[in-house]
């Protein structure tokens, strides 16, 4: 299947986490191509989508918001899967949970979301950055557990093996 993972990213720590599932599908014999949100006009073409970002303040960055509605206007394909990367020091689920995610999941047709911890390299964050976090009391370091974006990837390939690939018109 083609693929397209797309990653909005601040600092690097979500592209890594987008970077190991591209690892593993491409493992799995799907062609993928991991792009930033903002460098992708539209999805068409790809079997399926991983579509993921940071989460900062409780929402998704502009930029993956923005992919999902040229998405959503210009076609969505016939699989979608979401993840989120946020504060360390929270259940990933009640950090990484931006409002606007139902909307976005139902309007791509999604058929998940996952949560991962992130990474907060202090020392990459403007000043007003850490102001936020330093009132969210997050630890620094790399909290990121790549053994779960692994295994959730692999749980996306498996779903993709039972399903068709597109077909080029003409064939």
């Amino acid at each position: 299947m083609r693929v397209l993972v797309a990653v909005a990213s601040r600092h690097g720590g979500t592209w890594g986490i987008g970077e190991r599932v591209a690892e593993v599908l491409r493992a799995r014999g799907h062609a993928v191509e991991l792009q930033e949100p903002e460098d992708v006009v539209d999805a068409q073409g790809y079997d399926a989508l991983v579509l993921g970002s940071a989460v900062y303040t409780g929402h998704w960055l502009p930029a993956a918001r923005a992919f999902a509605e040229r998405v959503e206007a210009g076609g969505v394909p016939s699989l979608v899967w979401l993840f989120s990367s946020g504060l360390a020091t929270q259940p990933a689920a009640a950090a990484n949970s931006p409002h606007e995610l139902a909307a976005l999941g139902a309007a791509l047709r999604a058929r998940g979301h996952r949560s991962f911890r992130g990474r907060l390299d202090m020392a990459a964050l403007s000043f007003t950055e850490r102001a936020i976090i330093a009132g969210a009391r997050a630890r620094a370091g790399d909290h990121r557990n790549f053994g779960l974006v692994e295994e959730w990837a692999n749980a996306l390939a498996d779903a993709m093996a039972l399903q068709p690939a597109h077909q080029p018109t003409g064939c």
